[in-house]
């Protein structure tokens, strides 16, 4: 279960630096573009029924960290790794609000850049 734990942060991780910054190189502009409208579907479309911002991974982790015996997780993983690394109590008003504009500089960055890599 450890094992798997980590991979999924390896896997979290992964994906919110390449939605952050894969825009910047042209060559994974296509890749990046299809991973944020991933992403958006499942805050937004997947959302619907679950809450907004839902992510399987995120649902998949959290159920091995209760089976390992994490309780009181936050909806976020970006909140739970914010928390663990400077050790405060951060709060999912800043953690969500930093994560919304940081996305939607990316989408305007993509649909800005992705058009010109066509």
């Amino acid at each position: 279960m450890q094992i798997l734990d980590f991979l999924l942060t390896l896997l979290h991780l992964f994906i919110i630096g390449f939605n952050l910054f894969g825009w910047i190189w042209q060559s994974t502009r296509k890749l990046h573009f299809y991973l944020v409208i991933a992403t958006v579907f499942c805050w937004v479309v997947l959302g619907f029924w679950y809450g907004f911002g839902y992510c399987p991974i995120t649902d998949w982790q959290w159920q091995i960290k209760a089976k390992l015996g994490e309780q009181n997780l936050p909806n976020s993983f970006i909140e739970y790794m914010a928390e663990k690394v400077t050790g405060a109590d951060i709060g999912s008003g800043l953690i969500d609000g930093v994560t919304a504009v940081s996305f939607g500089i990316v989408v305007i960055m993509t649909c800005v850049l992705y058009k010109k890599t066509k």
